[in-house]
C-alpha cells in the first residue's frame, strides 16, 4: 500500500474513529493548512483543526468513518468516505437531538516527508444539519418536459 494512503487511512481510524486527537500532531506538519472543514472560505491551521475535530467528536462521540475508496498520485492521497454518527452532545451551540446521521465526503491530502502539509475536505455539511433537525429539508419538484431558459 502507498505510504501516503496508509497515513490517510490511519488518520481517519485514529483521529475520527478512535478519537485520538494526539495523532493529529503525529501525522500533520506543524504548519499544515486545511480547507473545507467548516466555512468554505476559511482555511485553518493545526490548532483550529484540532478544535474542529474536538467539536465534532463532542457532538457525535460515536462517529465512525468508513473509507470507501482511496487513490494516490505522487504527493497526494485521496479518500472517498462515509461517516455514521449520533448527535448526543452539543454541536455548534445546538443541543443534542439524539438523531442519527450519515454523511459522505472526499478528502485530498498533500504530503511531504510522510506528513500532511495541506488538505481539502468536501463533505455533506448541509445534509448533516438537515438530519439532526437544524435545517428543514429542501423539496425539489420534478421538472416535466425540457427546461426552457427565460428571456430577460
Amino acid at each position: 500500500m502507498d505510504r501516503n494512503v496508509a497515513t490517510l487511512k490511519r488518520w481517519f481510524e485514529e483521529v475520527w474513529n478512535q478519537g485520538r486527537l494526539k495523532a493529529i500532531e503525529e501525522m500533520a506538519s506543524p504548519d499544515v493548512i486545511a480547507h473545507g472543514q467548516a466555512q468554505h472560505t476559511v482555511d485553518v491551521g493545526l490548532k483550529e483543526f484540532r478544535e474542529f475535530a474536538r467539536g465534532i467528536r463532542a457532538g457525535f462521540p460515536d462517529i465512525h468513518v468508513t473509507i470507501e475508496q482511496t487513490l494516490s498520485d505522487g504527493d497526494f492521497a485521496v479518500a472517498r468516505w462515509s461517516a455514521t454518527m449520533t448527535h448526543t452532545g452539543p454541536f455548534l451551540g445546538i443541543a443534542p437531538s439524539g438523531r442519527k446521521a450519515t454523511v459522505t465526503g472526499t478528502t485530498i491530502a498533500r504530503f511531504a516527508d510522510g506528513k500532511v502539509i495541506e488538505g481539502w475536505d468536501n463533505w455533506d455539511q448541509l445534509g448533516l444539519l438537515v438530519q439532526i433537525g437544524v435545517v428543514s429539508p429542501a423539496e425539489f419538484e420534478a421538472v416535466k418536459g425540457p427546461v426552457q431558459a427565460k428571456a430577460s
